[in-house]
């Protein structure tokens, strides 16, 4: 179990002050469920190192971002600055987190890079500068990762519009139409790549951004000699669509359905951590039933995350008939979310103290007429597919990586575990009621493109024994918590009670105002950790909400990997990461 926030914020705090001098930090109160501890400029890089190194170390960067704090008004006792970079850092020997936090004036927006502390902060720094314009000093590459590179302004910054009315009319003439595909070119002496060597040269080759074994709008230029991969670039950003940006201005209650289309194949698994973060913010606690439903519904949408997985995994390695299997199961799992919820893909179904609606009449026959038919399907998969010796062949010992390493790129979940790593959430900070539940966390040993298709089968196993105890043993009780916060009061009530009608017109005219403060909330997502990191000024809106996505650190890895490899395997890693893009760019 994750050790008291309190004291590992004191021993952390006491030794970096012992080291560095108390005069560089100061403590933040929040509800966020870790030490949240500003640094002076001058010292983050020594403090971060220092984290790094300890015996029980913090090594994990899970997350770099920043705030625009210069509309903020609730800022009492916090140092004074215009924007703010944080740092969230992970221990896993620990199961703890601390953030910590650098103030920067408006006309110096400018940090070292800690590129050479975690090697995963490569990419972090680039959306940083992207969004807020904020430099890096020492940064290997500090370009636009997400905007074009002709992108002018930055967006997460509070002066800049949120909404398309704000701006002129698009207009591309045949001009700006030529310098948009000009920027496109790759250039790779920009990159440090030769092009090429003694007496041959270099191929670059363009896989995608539109190309099946891409899995959405995603590019990657190869550098080859041959078939071998000499090196490669990731280049993401097609797909986003400022899912951040839209939170500063849809209410509290109106941005779960945004959530839902972060990673468009959890459904509402993307609503969880952004509810349970607000709810932390408002200091609700809803029913068991609730909590149950919650889980019930999350693991469905794992198993049919998962089953989209395993086809276009298999697809990708040259079988067809993979696909068809897993997207005829695919339909039963979303017969029952359907029954359930009303909706397939994007029920945005769960709400801030509780659910849209309670279980509907039947439901138990429903999940249970799944629970039936999934084992066999699962034995007929390892047997067919996992157990085929052409599989074998091209998956085993194939972009494999360790537990270091994986930790070292900010790799979590099914890709984590498959190094051997022993860490899950749902067990070592259990939320939503999952610590009433009894299953097993899968692992594997070898890190490889074949552990990373096998350990998610049997996480499918453990899914199901989930759900079938949610089954069993689902409480009664009300689907929302009796919160004046809650999203909106039950409707029963709110025809009895004048009070619970205003505050019904209320909620949903306006929306819940809740009060000034920051939370976090991880999850187990489908693909990886997922966390949502929001900071409220006392408004019905939220005033920064920092949505940190697994696939956006695991493609970032893929150069690590891939160079000296070939590109068949290059394919064969990409179906093994199990990404969508739309939770890479947001």
């Amino acid at each position: 179990m994750q050790v008291a926030t309190s004291d590992i914020g004191d021993d952390l705090y006491g030794a970096l002050a012992e080291r560095f001098g108390e005069e560089n930090y100061a403590r933040q109160q929040t509800r966020t469920g870790m030490p949240v501890i500003w640094v002076d400029e001058s010292r983050l890089i020594e403090t971060l190192t220092f984290l790094r190194d300890l015996s029980a170390p913090f090594n994990m960067l899970y997350d770099l971002s920043a705030i625009d704090e210069r509309l903020r008004s609730h800022r009492h006792g916090l140092p004074e600055a215009d924007f703010t970079v944080f740092y969230h850092l992970l221990s896993i020997d620990r199961n703890a987190d601390v953030m910590l936090k650098v103030g920067l004036r408006f006309d110096r927006p400018e940090l070292p890079s800690c590129v050479r502390v975690f090697a995963n902060a490569n990419w972090y720094e680039r959306e940083v500068w992207d969004m807020f314009g904020i430099k890096f000093t020492g940064h290997p590459h500090l370009t636009r990762i997400l905007m074009p590179p002709t992108w002018k302004g930055h967006p997460l910054r509070r002066d800049y519009p949120a909404r398309a009315t704000e701006f002129d009319p698009y207009t591309l003439t045949v001009e700006g139409q030529d310098i948009e595909q000009e920027a496109m070119r790759f250039d790779p002496e920009a990159w440090g790549m030769r092009r090429e060597r003694g007496d041959s040269e270099f191929m670059f080759l363009n896989l995608g951004p539109n190309h099946p074994s891409a899995h959405g709008a995603f590019r990657i230029v190869l550098q080859l000699d041959g078939e071998e991969i000499v090196d490669c670039v990731p280049d993401i950003g097609y797909h986003h669509r400022g899912a951040e940006k839209m939170a500063e201005r849809q209410s509290w209650h109106s941005f779960i359905p945004y959530t839902d289309r972060i990673d468009y194949t959890g459904g509402v698994m993307n609503d969880l951590p952004y509810v349970l973060a607000v709810e932390k913010l408002a200091g609700i606690t809803v029913p068991d039933r609730v909590e149950t439903i919650r889980v019930m519904l999350c693991e469905m949408f794992r198993i049919n995350s998962h089953l989209l997985f395993l086809g276009t995994y298999l697809q990708d390695l040259g079988a067809m008939t993979p696909v068809f299997f897993t997207f005829s199961d695919r339909q039963r799992a979303y017969q029952v979310i359907e029954g359930i919820t009303g909706f397939r893909m994007h029920p945005a179904w769960f709400r801030i103290g509780g659910l849209m609606q309670d279980l509907p009449t039947g439901w138990e026959t429903l999940v249970q007429g799944f629970l039936d038919w999934m084992p066999k399907r699962l034995r007929e998969y390892e047997r067919a597919m996992m157990q085929n010796a052409i599989v074998a062949e091209r998956t085993r010992h194939i972009a494999a990586f360790d537990t270091k390493e994986a930790l070292q790129w900010g790799v979590t979940g099914p890709n984590l575990r498959a190094t051997g790593c022993d860490f899950d959430l749902r067990k070592k900070r259990p939320y939503s009621g999952y610590d009433n539940f009894d299953f097993e966390i899968p692992l594997a040993a070898n890190g490889d493109v074949f552990d990373r298709g096998q350990i998610r089968i049997e996480e499918m196993r453990q899914s199901l024994r989930i759900i079938q105890q949610c089954v069993n043993n689902m409480p009664s009780g009300a689907y929302k918590a009796d919160h004046p916060l809650t999203t909106p009061p039950p409707r029963d009530r709110m025809l009895q009670h004048i009070e619970t009608l205003i505050t019904h017109f209320l909620q949903v005219s306006w929306g819940p105002v809740l009060p000034p403060n920051e939370s976090l909330q991880m999850i187990e997502a489908t693909k990886g950790i997922n966390s949502y990191y929001l900071t409220s000024d006392g408004s019905t809106v939220s005033y920064r909400t920092r949505i940190r996505t697994p696939s956006f650190p695991h493609l970032q890895q893929i150069p690590s990997l891939m160079r000296g490899g070939f590109v068949p395997d290059l394919i064969a890693h990409l179906g093994s990461i199990d990404f969508v893009m739309a939770d890479v760019d947001r």
